[in-house]
């Protein structure tokens, strides 16, 4: 890599990080980053042991599922209405509760075909793609309450997936859990270093070197917007 692409990689870093903010539709607007591969804002990000868990709580994090936007929706129903199809809303909820639909689950490839309930729900969960754990351990203590609670919200960092493979991953790095779907992998890596970078985060060594090892198969892969 040259210096002007590294001097570019730092610089869009910069402009990443700057929004921070609690409104997450204002926090996803990575226009600069358009043509910037996900492998070269990796090689910008810093390199560090995890920091002790010691303070780390989901309370740090803010409510969970707060309804951040501010459009009369919690988080968790923003994402399930985004990332699933042939959706059925409770009735009298403005459209926000979702009952029933169907997701292809990014992680595994599979049909799922959600159905709220008291057991059913688990079936699909809301998966940090970036743990809370993990972000809280590469820098996210750092943050302000206002700033965790925007990344705990943040679309960037959320997929709709398969229950059991979100339970599995936990709080695990690339190092640690892949999606099963290897050609989801790129774009798994790639969203977890658009939301380290955004979050001025870091990497561990081993989770830089699986990220690397991933993308080597897909240079080109992009920062996702």
């Amino acid at each position: 890599m040259s210096r002007w692409e590294i001097r570019l990689a730092i610089a869009i870093v910069g402009l990443l990080a700057a929004p921070l903010v609690a409104h997450p539709a204002q926090a996803q607007n990575f226009n600069a980053a358009a043509e910037v591969s996900a492998a070269t804002v990796l090689s910008s990000l810093p390199v560090k042991g995890r920091a002790p868990k010691t303070g780390y709580t989901r309370a740090q994090f803010g409510q969970t599922w707060a309804d951040i936007d501010r459009n009369g929706c919690d988080t968790r129903n923003d994402m399930l209405k985004r990332d699933l199809t042939e959706i059925i809303f409770k009735v009298k909820t403005k459209n926000c509760v979702v009952l029933t639909g169907v997701l292809q689950d990014r992680y595994s490839g599979e049909t799922i075909y959600f159905t709220r309930g008291n057991i059913t729900s688990m079936e699909v969960q809301i998966d940090h793609v970036v743990a809370l754990s993990n972000a809280w351990q590469t820098g996210a203590f750092k943050l302000t309450m206002a700033q965790r609670t925007a990344f705990a919200n943040d679309p960037l960092n959320l997929f709709a997936v398969k229950g059991r493979l979100n339970s599995q991953k936990g709080d695990g790095d690339a190092a640690t859990w892949l999606p099963p779907l290897k050609s989801f992998r790129c774009a798994y890596v790639a969203q977890q270093i658009a939301v380290k970078a955004k979050y001025s985060l870091w990497v561990t060594a081993p989770e830089k070197d699986a990220m690397v090892r991933i993308l080597a198969a897909c240079p080109r892969q992009a920062l996702p917007q």
